[in-house]
């Protein structure tokens, strides 16, 4: 078995687990803590230091911003970055945004979700430090993972060391889906890793890295300084991270913070990885609606079920169907009943039974402007060229989940080797 060789530091953290949401609880002892939270383990780290980090709104340590927290502690922020959705996170899924200076801070905003995903020598030119902090959910398509990869790569190349506040995984208790084939490899699917990976953002940055699937440069300078790091007069350190505190893979983690626009609330991120598929096709996913992912449907489907209508809505200006009645399904609930509908895995059966009940089903797949149904947007949320045609073959979903398990059962085998966390199986 490869032996984990990463040079990083993490800290202890306080044991137990926390099935509730962070805000129904009152002790730092029980509850369930980001690592940006244990401002104590890592301020004199980077007291003193220069820092650039990539953050968002959902970078809070407690009700205040992180980058408030830390100016108001006397850290030195020289640069923000910020990812898809902004650095305040109200742009539109797969707006660009460019660069700016933040209104409340003064500090230069870059943005990395616009003419480049990756800090420039000249962005950190005067950085001693570079720290990331974002929630991410779980699920392959959301990219805050692979924001985290063009970070991890470039502060490697340029020898910049880089410190992860860990965060919880709100769909961390459990692996699915298909393993991304690296033939379709995007923004949204940049690793071979399946739909919901199980995975805390940093046990994924270590994996990444341990496993050398950055660039060749990055992964040249991650080997020399795992072995060299400890005594290198550059750095401190190379890669570090600040784990989670009383957080296990059995815990249900509700986000204090809607981590976009369109993932309002815990029920919506748990039905993410199986109404996402929706966005390559073309019925409505629930954008323009107050029940985004928990609902889909198209105005074709039989006028028996339910019905909404999407309209243009903070983050979601523009999309599909708007103004249109759409008849589908409706899926909300409370967390617990959303939960036992999911039953901890990624439910094919909304997309068999919407395509099986969809009149015009060659139009059911939403097809590229040039080149083939390989060339797809579904494809690059599936990983693969194989999921849309066991649909239209009539495959069961079962027969759909088999496929999957050789290349599932590989990629457990890697993701163990980077817990940080008692998993949970």
């Amino acid at each position: 078995m490869k032996l984990i060789l990463i040079l990083i530091s993490v800290f202890a953290t306080i044991t137990g687990s926390l099935a509730q949401a962070p805000t129904n609880s009152t002790s730092n002892q029980t509850r369930i803590l980001a690592g940006a939270e244990r401002v104590n383990v890592y301020l004199p780290l980077i007291k003193g230091r220069k820092c650039g980090i990539f953050a968002n709104h959902t970078s809070m340590v407690g009700s205040t911003h992180l980058v408030d927290t830390l100016r108001k502690l006397g850290v030195d922020i020289k640069v923000i970055f910020g990812p898809e959705h902004g650095f305040r996170g109200t742009a539109d899924a797969g707006e660009k945004i460019g660069n700016y200076i933040d209104e409340k801070t003064g500090i230069p905003v870059v943005s990395l979700y616009g003419s480049k995903r990756r800090p420039s020598p000249e962005d950190v030119k005067d950085v001693d430090i570079l720290i990331f902090d974002i929630q991410d959910v779980g699920v392959r398509f959301y990219t805050y993972i692979s924001s985290l990869e063009e970070f991890m790569e470039a502060a490697f190349e340029m020898g910049k060391p880089l410190m992860i506040l860990d965060r919880p995984n709100p769909n961390g208790f459990y692996v699915d889906g298909p393993v991304l084939d690296k033939k379709y490899k995007s923004f949204v699917g940049m690793q071979p890793v399946p739909i919901v990976y199980g995975m805390t953002i940093a046990e994924y940055g270590m994996m990444i890295a341990g496993e050398n699937w950055l660039s060749e440069k990055a992964n040249a300078r991650h080997d020399y300084y795992k072995n060299h790091g400890k005594n290198s007069v550059d750095t401190p350190f190379h890669f570090q991270i600040i784990k989670c505190g009383n957080y296990t893979h059995n815990s249900k983690y509700v986000l204090p913070v809607k981590p976009s626009p369109n993932l309002p609330n815990i029920q919506s991120i748990y039905l993410y990885p199986s109404t996402c598929f929706f966005e390559g096709t073309v019925l409505s996913e629930g954008r323009g609606t107050e029940k985004q992912f928990q609902v889909f449907g198209h105005p074709s489907l039989p006028k028996n079920l339910y019905s909404f209508t999407p309209n243009p809505n903070e983050g979601a200006k523009k999309s599909k169907l708007y103004g249109q009645v759409c008849y589908g399904w409706d899926l909300s609930g409370t967390p617990e009943e959303v939960l036992s509908k999911t039953g901890n895995r990624i439910q094919l059966k909304w997309l068999l039974q919407a395509y099986s009940l969809f009149p015009k089903k060659d139009s059911f797949f939403i097809q590229p402007k040039t080149g083939g149904m390989e060339l797809s947007f579904f494809n690059k949320l599936a990983g693969n060229n194989e999921l849309w045609q066991q649909v239209r073959q009539g495959k069961s979903e079962e027969e759909i989940r088999q496929s999957w398990e050789p290349k599932l059962a590989e990629f457990k085998k890697i993701r163990k080797k980077y817990l940080l966390y008692a998993d949970f199986e």
